[in-house]
């Protein structure tokens, strides 16, 4: 068992940047695949980021979706056992909960949602003049 808990969500204007953090409980993430996701007011949960850690490879395999490639950044802190991620250059369509996820191992679709095995209580993320 896995727990996630996000935290660094905030109310900030367009242009200003967020760092959010997902710490894992239960196993190390060296052993997870993590990702974010966001869901907005009447909308479906998307796609943010994804990091997968391997020995054989550094940094980190990361992912992005087009729609924050550029201005968000996904990254580890392994001496707190957290995943990491820099949003900078918000906009107000950034808008969210935004949501840790985790596997364990590797994911065959790391934009699916169905692909993850636990999932944080999500941080609110409102980008606003």
């Amino acid at each position: 068992q896995v727990q996630l808990v996000e935290s660094g969500g905030g109310l900030v204007q367009p242009g200003a940047s967020l760092r959010l953090s997902c710490a894992a409980e239960g196993r190390t993430i060296s052993s997870l695949s993590m990702g974010w996701f966001r869901q907005a007011p009447g909308k479906e949960r998307d796609f943010v980021a994804h990091i997968r850690y391997s020995a054989a490879l550094f940094p980190a395999r990361t992912y992005y979706a087009d729609s924050v490639k550029g201005r968000f950044t996904i990254s580890r802190d392994s001496a707190k056992n957290t995943i990491l991620l820099q949003m900078d250059s918000l906009k107000p369509e950034d808008t969210a909960v935004y949501y840790c996820a985790a596997a364990v191992g590797n994911v065959r679709a790391p934009m699916s949602s169905r692909d993850y095995d636990y999932w944080g209580q999500g941080t609110q993320v409102t980008v606003s003049s």
